[in-house]
């Protein structure tokens, strides 16, 4: 797997990749956001590590500018581990949110959690039964009334689940587990932050409705 490692500390950057590497990933570094924006085009990484204290620039802003011609998955790590730092970066387009210090473990488990999707095979053609969504996972695009809508791939795969059984109530963890991983360690904050992107997207929030102490279902709502 190739990995774009974009950190401006050698010391973290020489630890990741060490770890990386001998977990057998191709690490590519980068120290500013201009050069990983550059990467990002002529690397081609199956995965962004992206910190947020970066020299030229905010790693916000270097993750929204790759999201505007990529969909790679980007998992930002930083030090600033405020609520609103979590919901903006995803709201930006990152998948996932480690906050440091972390252990490698859990570094691995969150880059294993963002591509695992990406590589599973035999997916179906449609995921989505709305009669104005379509979710095709061949091309991992959805529409609304023939209009694309331009999703993150973390987005894509929860709205692709939910959408799948409109009017189903699916759990927390449920949709955490089946959408990021089975081993997940993040709280749930970084699942509302992603339901309120894709209903910001939809331009309709009743598409996902909240279940006070269950969870969230996708409903129909008419033309």
């Amino acid at each position: 797997m190739k990995v774009l490692l974009v950190e401006d500390d050698p010391a973290i950057a020489g630890s990741v990749t060490t770890s990386l590497s001998n977990a057998g990933m191709t690490v590519h570094h980068c120290a500013t956001g201009a050069d990983a924006i550059a990467a990002v085009k002529e690397f081609a990484p199956e995965v962004i590590l992206m910190d947020l204290g970066l020299p030229d620039m905010d790693g916000l802003d270097v993750s929204k500018s790759i999201r505007e011609f990529s969909s790679v998955p980007i998992i930002i790590v930083s030090a600033r581990g405020d609520e609103l730092d979590r919901v903006l970066g995803l709201e930006l387009g990152a998948d996932d949110y480690v906050v440091k210090p972390f252990s490698q473990r859990e570094l691995l488990a969150r880059i294993k959690a963002v591509t695992r999707r990406g590589h599973e095979t035999q997916q179906p053609v449609i995921a989505s039964t709305s009669t104005r969504i379509v979710v095709d996972e061949r091309t991992h695009s959805a529409t609304l009334d023939g209009e694309e809508v331009v999703l993150t791939a973390k987005e894509f795969d929860l709205l692709a689940f939910l959408s799948s059984e409109p009017g189903v109530v699916f759990r927390r963890n449920d949709i955490l587990e089946h959408v990021w991983d089975t081993n997940w360690y993040g709280t749930t904050k970084t699942l509302d932050a992603h339901i309120a992107s894709i209903r910001k997207k939809l331009g309709n929030p009743d598409w996902i409705q909240s279940v006070r102490g269950v969870g969230f279902k996708f409903v129909e709502v008419p033309q």
